[in-house]
């Protein structure tokens, strides 16, 4: 496996974390790892550093860098919102062939370990037609399924999975990302989704956040063959 793209049940619920915490930990194990997000909404350059791209770059021990930033991710939008409303208020669209010609080539490119990070959630649009589905169903890679630990993870979850194995999507693991503040405990959620799908593992965002990996990290990282 080395080729994997990182989706999610909606914006916001911990991707780059899992990322950048993968990314982490199969340095350790000796892999070379590359990791792009060819789409970011949201996008502030004075603080790149703090970016999804920015993070990424962190845990490859790369500089943020305005090439290496354009290098992971050449669309970026300074509104949070979805993609084809972000690139229409700049009076830009978004070539989604262009996207996966984008994907493919990093595919190409790759020594040994590429992470491809969606944008939001498993449909958020694109532009007129197209989601990141399409993205997805596209390059065919395995996938990683995040999402968070908030009351109604559990329904969005089960609907997103609905969604990717409807098109033959293969799903490697579902990860759930502590959501920061809920009152549902992280093991609690782990539980309940693992009644419907497997497998699924838990991850503290404290963890993440401090760049420390742990059991779940150690676990998709068999994923890899290591």
């Amino acid at each position: 496996m080395s080729a994997i793209f990182i989706t999610a049940t909606g914006t916001d619920v911990g991707k780059t974390y899992v990322a950048a915490s993968l990314i982490r930990h199969l340095r350790q194990l000796g892999h070379s790892v590359d990791a792009i997000k060819p789409i970011v909404s949201g996008f502030d350059p004075a603080r790149a550093a703090t970016s999804d791209p920015g993070i990424l770059l962190e845990a490859l021990g790369l500089p943020v860098t305005a090439d290496e930033i354009e290098r992971t991710s050449p669309w970026r939008f300074r509104d949070p919102v979805s993609p084809d409303l972000a690139a229409a208020r700049e009076g830009r669209r978004i070539d989604v062939d262009q996207v996966v010609a984008f994907c493919q080539d990093a595919i190409a490119q790759r020594r040994d370990v590429l992470l491809i990070e969606g944008v939001g959630g498993i449909m958020v649009p694109l532009d007129g037609e197209r989601t990141i589905l399409d993205v997805m169903m596209a390059l065919r890679l395995p996938l990683i399924l995040v999402t968070g630990s908030y009351l109604g993870t559990i329904s969005h979850t089960l609907t997103a999975l609905d969604a990717v194995f409807r098109r033959g999507l293969q799903v490697l693991s579902i990860v759930v990302s502590e959501t920061p503040g809920s009152a549902v405990p992280l093991d609690d959620t782990v539980a309940a989704i693992a009644r419907f799908a497997e497998p699924v593992i838990g991850l503290s965002r404290q963890s993440t956040a401090a760049g420390k990996t742990n059991g779940t990290t150690e676990a998709l990282s068999r994923l890899f063959g290591r």
